[in-house]
């Protein structure tokens, strides 16, 4: 688009044009040092950037200096975020709700529920919530339940938090990372890094739509089959989707004095170690890790016997990971199943028979013999009260079968 004024740029950002021109003075802004030069819209992040700078009690002065001496760099700011911050020239939130027959206090649930900062009436609205916004309204006026509708948008908004934070710990430790360890300064790893990120970027959108989809369509099918299972039968399905699933847990043995005595990163590599193990386990049996405990895991399968030969091969293949000895507990029986995690008593069933198992073992309970007879041998163990379930469980061990 072509260049900005500076009141062109001061009203996208809810400044004054004097404060830009402060900025152009401070050479923070891409026409540092040429009073003729326009503008650009990627102006916008780096007056941002350094009004947050100014905000966390660094003097404009000391900016300047910083930049006039090489420390400073404002040019790769352009480059850094998927898209320039565009704000709608001029308009404020609150203007924003009174013309559209948007409720502002719509406006801050949406965002609260997306795990998104709570605008204030006065803040600059932004062209991708001047998009998305009506959106909100919309749906709360197609009758979908509020509640439902609120549930869904905390799932979505933390789910997609987690993946961007993921996202940029990658870019940061590996590529930003990577270069200071090699000798280059901080912000110059940054400047060069925003090359390679540009040409990543759209990769990684598609990449981010096609696992998405890939999941949506399994999931898609999963949910059109159970539906046409229950008409075959003449059931009727319930809402909240209750299902037999084997449930099993995972714990590492002497994790936390593991990493005390190494430390925190150890924990932090520990963990990985461990996801990376339970996900290529898993998979091949059709099992789906559901929660990463630190020390531990929560899983499912869709039976018992795929749960019991996945966990023998996990407590096998701890050890060799380099991980601690590892301990598992499966049962079976029916699951609420909502927004990708499992609730119910089997599931808390499964949580304490692992905590009774010891290093390299797996403890089953008597419905997992019954249902996964051929994955292994079973031999009991006893009876057992477990913590916050009624009445003793009678718990087997499971080991690999004799052939």
């Amino acid at each position: 688009m072509p260049g900005l004024t500076a009141a062109e740029l001061a009203a996208r950002v809810g400044v004054t044009a004097e404060h830009v021109e402060e900025l152009r003075a401070a050479g923070v802004l891409a026409a540092a040092g040429d009073p003729d030069a326009p503008y650009e819209l990627e102006d916008t992040n780096r007056v941002v950037l350094a009004d947050s700078l100014v905000a966390s009690g660094f003097p404009l002065a000391d900016i300047a200096a910083a930049v006039e001496d090489g420390r400073l760099t404002f040019g790769f700011v352009g480059d850094l975020f998927t898209e320039p911050v565009d704000y709608v020239p001029g308009t404020t939130m609150a203007e924003f709700v009174a013309a559209n027959g948007v409720p502002m206090e719509l406006v801050r649930q949406v965002h609260t529920r997306f795990g998104l900062p709570q605008p204030a009436e006065d803040d600059p609205i932004r062209a991708d919530e001047a998009k998305y916004m009506p959106l909100a309204a919309m749906a709360l006026g197609a009758g979908f339940e509020d509640a439902a509708l609120a549930h869904f948008s905390r799932v979505m908004g933390e789910n997609l938090r987690r993946l961007a934070e993921a996202q940029v710990h990658f870019y940061t430790s590996s590529i930003v990372g990577g270069m200071i360890e090699n000798g280059v300064a901080p912000l110059r790893a940054w400047e060069l890094s925003t090359v390679m990120g540009r040409e990543m970027r759209p990769m990684f959108r598609e990449l981010l739509l096609w696992v998405y989809e890939r999941h949506q369509e399994a999931y898609i099918l999963e949910d059109v089959v159970e539906h046409m299972e229950n008409a075959l039968r003449g059931q009727t399905p319930s809402r909240e989707r209750v299902r037999d699933q084997a449930i099993a847990f995972l714990d590492l043995s002497g994790f936390t004095r593991l990493t005390e005595e190494r430390g925190d990163q150890a924990a932090a590599e520990l963990a990985a170690t461990l996801a990376d193990l339970v996900q290529d386990a898993s998979t091949p049996h059709g099992g789906l890790p559901v929660k990463l405990l630190g020390d531990g895991v929560m899983f499912h399968f869709p039976g018992a016997g795929a749960a019991v030969e996945c966990a023998l091969e996990l407590v096998e293949r701890a050890p060799a990971e380099g991980l601690p000895p590892a301990h598992v507990g499966v049962s079976v029986g029916p699951v609420v199943v909502r927004d990708g995690d499992y609730f119910g008593r089997t599931v808390n069933v499964a949580a304490r028979v692992a905590d009774k198992a010891g290093p390299h073992e797996v403890f089953v309970t008597d419905e997992v013999v019954a249902s996964a007879a051929g994955a292994a041998r079973f031999s009991s163990v006893g009876d057992f009260e477990l913590k916050g379930i009624a009445g003793a469980l009678t718990l087997h061990r499971a080991e690999r079968p004799e052939f």
